[in-house]
């Protein structure tokens, strides 16, 4: 299944990405705009030691070589998750934690 210009896509990421909500996020969702050479990108051809390709996501753009899952999908939780930690007494307490999925349709 083709992930085409217009679709929408969750699109995880090899490491730590800062979105433009200023946040780190390791993936992202939203409806993919273009894919893009470098030179199309940055205005400058990059060569063998840099990626050479990008998506526009949403309002974001991701280098290529960070890309390493692409899911088509409609749909996505960005609601918050749940997360376990033990306490000074070895109490095991639930807390809220943010998505680690930016919505880049959403700004």
């Amino acid at each position: 299944m083709n992930i085409e210009i217009g679709s929408k896509a969750l699109i995880t990421t090899d490491n730590w990405f800062f979105a433009p909500d200023g946040r780190s996020y390791r993936a992202v969702f939203g409806t993919v705009k273009a894919v893009r050479s470098s030179e199309e990108t940055l205005g400058v051809r990059t060569n063998a030691r840099s990626t050479n390709w990008y998506v526009e996501i949403g309002n974001m753009t991701l280098a290529g070589c960070q890309v390493h899952y692409a899911v088509k999908t409609e749909d996505c939780n960005l609601g918050h998750a749940a997360s376990y930690k033990v306490d000074d007494r070895g109490e095991v307490r639930e807390f809220k934690s943010p998505s680690g999925i930016y919505h880049a349709d959403a700004a």
